[in-house]
């Protein structure tokens, strides 16, 4: 007496079939269940499956052997499991009480062993990294897009079938959500796991062919267009996210859409460095303004909004290289304007004139030499 019969009702046959009578029922019920005599037919395309896999344990002698004994969730007793040791998942089920997980969900995030994969209580976040300028941190600016996402299906509200249809037990996996797969250890070792149903994605049920929705046609979704404006605020700053809530893609079963999160990332800027709120920038001074400043206010920059930055540099201050003046209150501003704005540090470099600016001019070398400091060595006059 074998301890279940299921595999061999599948192939046709009895317990007692030679090999030969087994690969002959096998050759004849996989032929009958066979896709291509039975397209569309996903109940024929489940047997089908289901055969080769019965066949897979039986045309073992060992793998048999513990079928008849055991049944199919004995030792060996699954699809390729001759050889594999008892299902993992039924030993931390023996010795925790559960599959690994947290609050005892299954491997691969499935509660338990005989349900669907549940849901999480909310989708997915998208992070995107999104480019700006400084002006744009300065300025503040409004960017639009078009934005392609996945909703639930109108028509039949994310169900997969037409108005009144419901979803029948996946044959695959018996409304499990998940099947038995194996996995080659080497050394003649196989283990066996649970992965994802493919024919109901995890659900554990699905809509017939005959009955799937004309708009979604069974996907449950659809894509859709959405206008998005992304307010980049002025003060904003590098790495600042800035969040759409409930944005990004529908997911049938999900109560709730992920968020879509544009992360702001600063791009390098020629004129400035920033550093918090603080700008520095370095300006060139050609030598005669250096040593003798000047009086009234010149234009030594443009700033980020095309504003003249002016200032004079009253004479009897040498301007050295690598000296750094301070304007107050001229740096970024505050997001919200909520409190005072950074400060402007300008850098100053000295242009020097070219090599040999003097020669042939023996008179205005020694009126310069006249007026510049003694040269090295020398004393002070």
């Amino acid at each position: 007496m074998v301890a279940d019969t299921y595999y061999y009702d599948l192939l046709g046959t009895d317990p007692s079939a030679s090999p030969a009578e087994l690969k002959k029922a096998y050759r004849k019920a996989s032929l009958a269940n066979h896709p291509d005599k039975n397209p569309g037919d996903e109940e024929a395309s489940a047997r089908f499956q289901e055969i080769n896999a019965a066949y897979e344990v039986l045309s073992d002698p060992s793998s048999r052997a513990s079928y008849d004994e055991w049944g199919p969730d004995g030792p060996g007793g699954g699809p390729g499991g001759a050889g594999g040791g008892p299902d993992m998942d039924d030993l931390f089920a023996q010795m925790f009480g559960g599959g690994m997980g947290m609050g005892g969900a299954g491997m691969g995030g499935m509660g338990g062993r005989g349900g669907p994969r549940r849901k999480p209580p909310r989708g997915e976040d998208s992070i995107i990294d999104y480019d700006v300028t400084l002006s744009d941190l300065y300025l503040g600016r409004v960017a639009n897009f078009n934005l392609s996402k996945q909703i639930i299906c109108p028509s039949c509200s994310g169900s997969g079938g037409k108005p009144g249809t419901q979803p029948r037990e996946c044959v695959k996996c018996k409304g499990q959500g998940r099947c038995q797969q194996m996995r080659s250890m080497g050394g003649g070792m196989i283990a066996q796991s649970w992965a994802v149903c493919d024919a109901c994605a995890g659900e554990g049920s699905k809509v017939r062919d005959k009955d799937v929705c004309r708009k979604c046609k069974g996907g449950k979704t659809i894509k859709d267009r959405q206008k998005l404006e992304l307010r980049i605020e002025r003060g904003m700053v590098d790495g600042q996210t800035i969040i759409f809530k409930g944005q990004n893609d529908e997911e049938p079963g999900v109560p709730q859409a992920g968020d879509i999160i544009f992360r702001l990332k600063l791009q390098e800027n020629e004129a400035f460095q920033v550093k918090g709120l603080d700008l520095m920038t370095t300006i060139t001074l050609p030598l005669r303004e250096a040593l003798l400043g000047f009086e009234e206010p010149q234009t030594v920059l443009v700033h980020l909004d095309g504003r003249h930055v002016q200032l004079s540099k009253p004479g009897g201050k040498v301007t050295r290289p690598g000296s750094v003046d301070r304007l107050v209150g001229q740096g970024m501003p505050r997001e919200r304007d909520l409190g005072p704005r950074g400060d402007l540090y300008i850098k100053w470099a000295i242009a020097f004139p070219a090599d040999g600016w003097l020669e042939g001019r023996g008179e205005a070398h020694r009126a310069l030499s006249s007026v510049l400091p003694p040269p090295m060595g020398c004393p002070a006059q």
